[in-house]
């Protein structure tokens, strides 16, 4: 199954107003392409029946849709992958049970973690924070922009740079070599769950349109 998104949607209850599936509904109305389901407090029976009202929602609009940590709930509604941590199940371990039939994405936030996790078998990464967000401040101080091409030299699986991408900073992110973004709040977060995530999808496709002379070669 190919990578074949720009944007990473992770969803976040606590920053939306709307009730969580309402506001994925937005969201992909503006074009998200995948969603990963990310509700860490969630028991497991309340995160499987919300997934699976996301499965059909995201089915409707042909999106993907990820399950984080969790990969009996992602096999049990048929996502499309699942995305490990450093809490989760190791990469290889997950590849056991889901075999070529999901995706898997990990999150990292160094040079050695982004290669280790493509050592055992991920598809893609998310690498950050980026820049400064409440959200990955447990991880520790940014890394900045900058840091994305040293990590892409290491690596050849899709990198999705995740931790404070908004509309201002997504083209210099991506102009630095990032494949993709990962983000949270700037869509969930706005009054206008729909046009924030219409304006990130410009954006990618500018830079797709366009030759920048920043960019780094692919």
């Amino acid at each position: 199954m190919p990578v074949d998104f720009k944007l990473y949607l992770i969803t976040d209850r606590k920053q939306t107003k709307l009730p969580l599936p309402e506001a994925v509904r937005l969201a992909l109305q503006g074009g998200v392409p995948a969603v990963q389901l990310r509700e860490k407090d969630l028991p497991v029976r309340e995160l499987l029946a919300l997934a699976q009202e996301l499965r059909l929602i995201t089915r409707q609009f042909g999106a993907k849709l990820f399950v984080n940590d969790h990969v009996d709930v992602a096999v049990a509604v048929e996502a499309d992958g699942v995305h490990l941590g450093h809490q989760s199940m190791p990469v290889d371990a997950a590849r056991k049970i889901v075999g070529s039939a999901m995706l898997i994405g990990a999150s990292t936030h160094s040079v050695q973690e982004a290669k280790d996790a493509e050592a055992k078998g991920a598809d893609f990464l998310t690498f950050g924070p980026i820049f400064e967000t409440p959200s990955k401040a447990q991880y520790g101080a940014p890394v900045g922009k900058s840091t994305i091409r040293e990590v892409k030299y290491h690596i050849n699986v899709p990198l999705f740079a995740i931790g404070g991408i908004k509309t201002t900073n997504i083209l210099q992110v991506i102009a630095a070599g990032a494949d993709g973004v990962a983000l949270i709040s700037s869509i969930f977060a706005a009054d206008d769950i729909t046009a924030a995530a219409r304006k990130f999808m410009q954006a990618i496709e500018f830079m797709d349109r366009i030759a920048c002379d920043y960019c780094t070669p692919r």
